[in-house]
């Protein structure tokens, strides 16, 4: 006869997804919701469950900046998509730079270093086509390495000189802005050139030629009778060869707080309270006739201020509120173990959505890969 199974009540399911937030410790770490931990109870993974707890939560979406939530998965799922933000997305950088010309005072290779930081972006349907290889595959036995073509390559140009500007007083004036002309070279100097109509047509004015996203970057700065002429190979590769082809500038998330009040924290004692906590985390109520009859609330007078949670989204998770005696017993702090606030800057190459959106594409091609395989081992 086949054990029966026990049902957890919603309470107790809720409580082991708390993650506790004591003084000096932190409790509850671990995930238990897998088969056998608890007896009688079926903790078998199943697609429909995950469907029906699965939800995303946008609370900001613009094209440089956006933070969502993903609720209802586990933490080795939500760092999946992390690492693939940061090192497994294909973009667009400058790779190889060939300085033909630098009288500069920037040497060749720390102008060489700045310029291959420098974010680009352009036609993003174009970017997306564009071919690349990782950097760390080395041609394998009668593999012919791939050239540079123009699918898998822009050329970049940068060509300034510096000279002095006509009419203008060089006695007085002291500004070289004023003074000269390329006195100081940015981002937006750099010059994308097509070499074919494919290119011409993929990144054309109208659809969005390659450029910097910050065209204000500065590259160097230059005096009369310096000039700097150099040609730049931009490709496509991952974050995992080099910081600079990672799509975000930072790629992180954090567990939803949890603040439960356990007893009533009145008076002044509870605008101390709620300076303890970011603005917005906690507000003050006024005590109701019916509450002064209740537990805690002895002494109280209808109208009197007490704590309650408003958003703990905002909270920080200080821990503020636990150094201070009046409030031992009347709080606890923790971390909700499956609901994940993501934040996600791009650098400007794609949009902070879409970024995402690439990063599921990708964890869904491995685990295909690994199906794959798995499937080829098992025959």
């Amino acid at each position: 006869m086949a054990p029966i199974a026990i049902a957890a009540s919603k309470g107790e399911l809720d409580r082991r997804k708390i993650v506790g937030v004591n003084s000096e410790t932190v409790t509850n770490v671990t995930s238990t919701d897998y088969p056998g931990h608890y007896p009688g109870e079926d903790h078998r993974w199943s697609l429909d469950k995950f469907k029906h707890n699965f939800r995303v939560e946008f609370h900001k979406n613009e094209p440089l900046d956006a933070s969502f939530s993903l609720i209802g998965i586990d933490a080795s799922l939500a760092n999946a998509f992390r690492r693939i933000l940061i090192a497994e997305i294909p973009t667009l950088a400058i790779e190889h730079v060939f300085i033909f010309n630098n009288t500069s005072i920037i040497q060749d290779e720390v102008l060489a270093h700045r310029i291959g930081l420098v974010p680009l972006t352009g036609n993003a349907e174009g970017l997306r086509a564009m071919n690349w290889t990782p950097m760390s595959h080395k041609p394998e036995n009668g593999e012919q390495p791939v050239g540079s073509n123009d699918r898998n390559t822009a050329i970049i140009k940068l060509s300034k000189t510096c000279t002095f500007k006509k009419d203008v007083n060089r006695k007085t004036e002291t500004d070289p802005l004023k003074l000269y002309d390329n006195a100081h070279i940015y981002a937006r100097d750099l010059e994308y050139i097509p070499t074919t109509d494919y290119q011409r047509a993929t990144f054309s004015e109208e659809n969005g030629p390659i450029r910097s996203v910050n065209p204000d970057i500065l590259l160097a700065k230059l005096r009369p009778g310096q000039e700097i002429q150099v040609e730049m190979h931009a490709v496509k590769s991952i974050g995992a060869d080099h910081a600079k082809f990672s799509p975000v500038a930072t790629a992180s998330y954090r567990l939803l707080p949890t603040i439960s009040i356990t007893q009533p924290i009145l008076g002044a004692d509870a605008k101390k309270f709620a300076r303890c906590f970011p603005k917005g985390v906690i507000a003050l109520e006024e005590v109701t006739e019916e509450e002064t009859s209740q537990s805690g609330f002895e002494g109280a007078q209808p109208g009197d201020k007490k704590a309650i949670v408003k958003n703990a989204f905002k909270d920080t998770v200080s821990r503020e509120c636990l150094r201070h005696e009046e409030f031992t017993g009347k709080v606890k702090l923790g971390r909700l173990r499956d609901h994940f606030i993501f934040s996600v800057e791009s650098t400007g190459q794609f949009r902070s959505d879409e970024l995402f959106i690439e990063s599921v594409k990708t964890l869904k091609a491995k685990c295909t890969h690994l199906k794959r395989n798995l499937a080829m081992i098992t025959r």
